[in-house]
């Protein structure tokens, strides 16, 4: 198996509500039957309604809100980015669960979470690269020991 993801798919209560969410962030998606895509990077977001999601996987889903061991990340440029994207998404609709603030690994990051609960982080972190078109590059860890 390749080391890649192509697709994250988050199970919405409400596909045009979270669409709407993520417009106000300034994503761009295009609707097809009932599925939103949006082109994140070299890969996709998809919002697609939760019970076919559910349906789709094979598995029952109770409906329950809460932390379901995942989140998602976007790294930024700067502290002040941090604290600028999780403002749009405040106004949008999200919940900070977590005030950005100085990290322990030296950078500084905050976390939200979507309409659907779904949780965001939004970092800076010095040691990450990030191209040009956003890409993250992950660094060499045995070469700074």
């Amino acid at each position: 198996m390749e080391q890649r993801i192509s697709l994250v798919t988050l199970g919405v209560a409400d596909v045009a509500r979270a669409k709407a969410f993520y417009e106000q962030l300034g994503w761009h998606g295009q609707e097809v039957e009932e599925t939103v895509f949006f082109q994140a990077g070299g890969l996709a977001l998809v919002l697609w309604g939760r019970d076919k999601l559910a349906d789709d996987a094979g598995i029952d889903d109770p409906g329950t809100r809460g932390f379901g061991g995942i989140t998602l990340a976007q790294n930024v440029r700067s502290r002040a980015e941090v604290d600028e994207v999780i403002a749009t998404a405040t106004k949008a609709g999200a919940e900070v669960t977590k005030p950005a603030r100085e990290t322990f690994y030296g950078g500084y990051a905050g976390y939200f979470a979507d309409p659907d609960g779904n949780i965001w982080e939004i970092a800076w972190n010095p040691g990450f690269t990030l191209g040009p078109d956003g890409t993250l590059t992950v660094p060499d860890f045995s070469a700074m020991n």
